[in-house]
């Protein structure tokens, strides 16, 4: 099983779901069509995510299929950096620890939150014949 020593390689996104859809957080694998999972926190995500990618990648052993490679989003190295005032920076890293995350987790978390929130007022174009695409 040495294929799952690669699990982390996969490159993933993490989104808030909307309470309608059972609230939590939805990852996703673009490597690995149909590969997702949740959670309730980002970190819960991630750690069945893990565990998704396990069992797509023991699939396709099982079924003879090809393992996919793991990709790399195009030019997005998956890190960036950020000044800010000392007075925010202590603000974020009190709740962090109060949420008992790490400050880069806390950040990744509100990140996706505030892309959730932008995405769902974004109205959606009108199709020819008047219907939502």
């Amino acid at each position: 099983m040495s294929e799952f020593a690669n699990a982390d390689d996969y490159p993933f996104t993490i989104r808030p779901l909307s309470v309608e859809n059972g609230g939590g957080y939805l990852i996703e694998y673009p490597d690995l069509p149909g590969c997702h999972s949740d959670g309730e926190t980002p970190e819960e995500a991630v750690v069945n995510g893990r565990d998704a990618v396990r069992s797509f990648l023991l699939s396709c052993r099982k079924h003879g299929d090809p393992m996919p490679k793991p990709g790399a989003p195009a030019s997005s190295s998956g890190q960036f950096r950020v000044r800010m005032p000392k007075s925010l920076h202590a603000r974020l890293v009190a709740q962090a620890a109060r949420e008992g995350v790490s400050l880069n987790m806390l950040m990744v978390a509100a990140a996706a939150q505030a892309l959730g929130r932008r995405e769902a007022k974004v109205p959606r174009k009108k199709a020819r014949g008047g219907r939502a695409a």
